[in-house]
């Protein structure tokens, strides 16, 4: 009886390991690609805002 509650602790905790290893993988992944996006972003807004729209039409009211 104690061997096998020592086994699946073990078991338990080498699951664990390797789901954690994975979900920090991830999570590590979609972080940069969140970085990496808002930097984008950022330089599009940016580019659009110092370029401007030559000849726009404005409705004045």
């Amino acid at each position: 009886m104690f061997w096998k509650i020592v086994g699946g602790l073990i078991v338990a905790w080498i699951a664990f390991m390797v789901l954690g290893g994975i979900l920090g993988f991830v999570f590590k992944a979609v972080l940069w690609i969140a970085i990496i996006g808002g930097a984008v972003f950022l330089g599009t807004a940016a580019y659009g805002a110092i370029s401007g729209k030559k000849g726009s039409k404005r409705i004045n009211g």
